[in-house]
């Protein structure tokens, strides 16, 4: 066995920075809803998570051998890849957090991976078979099935507690919510902790520091523990703003519809070794909790954006990784390159992120978005409300070339106010 080298102990910094950038992005997924519902104080929600998220890196390897020897062939393959493949994660982490929005960290650091491995060995370095089964049909298949099991949730719990007093319920339903946020927490430590724990493990069997095949040692399981632990409990305040306010408004029971169906996915995926994504079950459970209340909607338009980010993630992330990759080729000088590209852009998508800074303080304030195209041309067709009845004195005025002005009826406090009508 070889001793660490100078560049692999900057490969598994870097490692550990995107588990850090993989905290502070996902922490919505577990503690959006509890946030917004008023479940738990947003400090709190985070502290709890961030543990919850260190107790979880400890329960399975499964999806760290996944990563370290399944989505691409380790022969080969050096560790200044690696080092490319993580580039292309963290600026996609870091942009998506800008922009807030909740988009896969799993699919971020496996396509820079793909970018990465492509640029450097050719195709024949990735196994297509494993990541069709493994990461693209987990990544269809897992927010619809948690998106399904959350709306029926929902209506269940609605119909469950139809009959009892809304306040006693709501109640319950927080204290509910809580658990299973702490579920989901748990399930995100088992499964993305993994993910940076088979990064290191990879770029440790590259470099020759440990067998081929062999399971994370208790020190990296530790320290990818301990970075996501850290980046959770810091809080993505802007991306926990879009799944908990801008996607939908949710009330207990729909937070704990949502954040219980999402753990359940999560947790089996976890235990078979796929790397699905968190981000795309919690915020497809969210969308079916919306969709389960009678009454509720769907802001479709932040959906939408949430959609194109999910689309983009794993060719976005790859050509990132792939350029990078392109760099490190070129020599010392590119791996320098490379590191100060990676330190100028993530510098820049900070100081952007301070023009509008969301904080706990007002990560439940949420903008309203301007009308769409849709909602414009239906405003501009809409015909104006009917006028009273027209007299026949106020026929005869308007046959002579007089206006008769008409109040409009007391609509009630509620209503939009009225102008008279004018005949």
């Amino acid at each position: 066995m070889e001793h660490i080298t100078l560049l692999l102990g900057i490969v598994i910094v870097t490692a550990l920075v995107f588990d850090f950038t993989n905290g502070f992005h996902d922490t919505a997924n577990a503690m959006a809803t509890t946030i917004s519902t008023g479940a738990l104080r947003p400090k709190t929600a985070v502290a709890m998570s961030a543990a919850l998220n260190l107790v979880g890196a400890f329960l399975s390897v499964e999806v760290a051998k996944t990563i370290s020897g399944g989505i691409i062939n380790e022969q080969g393959i050096r560790v200044e890849v690696i080092f490319a493949a993580l580039v292309g994660a963290i600026l996609w982490n870091l942009l998506t957090w800008l922009l807030g929005l909740p988009s896969s960290s799993s699919h971020a650091l496996f396509g820079g991976l793909i970018g990465a491995a492509v640029t450097s060995a050719g195709w024949s370095a990735v196994n297509g078979s494993t990541i069709v089964t493994k990461v693209l049909i987990p990544a269809v298949a897992a927010p619809l099935v948690a998106g399904l099991a959350s709306m029926l949730a929902t209506r269940l719990s609605y119909a469950i507690g139809s009959r009892t007093d809304e306040k006693t319920t709501a109640k319950g339903y927080r204290a509910g919510s809580i658990a299973s946020a702490g579920l989901v927490s748990l399930a995100h430590g088992t499964n993305d902790a993994q993910k940076t724990m088979g990064i290191i493990t990879l770029a440790l069997v590259t470099g020759g520091v440990i067998a081929p095949g062999s399971n994370p040692p208790t020190w990296v399981i530790v320290s990818a523990g301990l970075a996501i632990a850290l980046g959770t409990y810091l809080g993505g305040w802007r991306i926990i703003r879009t799944l908990g306010k801008g996607l939908t408004d949710l009330a207990p029971q729909q937070g704990f519809a949502a954040q219980t169906s999402a753990a359940t996915a999560i947790l089996a995926s976890s235990h078979i070794g796929f790397s699905l994504s968190t981000t795309q079950v919690c915020s497809g459970a969210v969308m079916g909790a919306g969709l389960g209340r009678k009454g509720g909607v769907v802001r479709w338009s932040t959906a939408t954006r949430m959609f194109a980010a999910w689309c983009l993630t794993l060719p976005a992330a790859g050509l990132v990784g792939a350029g990078a990759e392109l760099l490190t080729k070129q020599g010392t000088w590119g791996k320098i390159a490379t590191g100060v590209l990676l330190v100028a852009g993530a510098g820049v998508i900070w100081t952007l992120s301070r023009r509008k800074p969301v904080t706990v303080d007002n990560v439940n304030d949420v903008e309203a978005e301007p009308a769409g195209v849709v909602t414009a041309a239906i405003a501009a067709v809409t015909p104006p409300p009917a006028g009273p009845v027209v007299t026949a004195d106020a026929a005869t005025d308007a046959a002579s070339g007089l206006k008769a002005t008409i109040p409009a009826p007391d609509a009630g406090p509620s209503a939009e106010p009225t102008r008279p009508a004018t005949v």
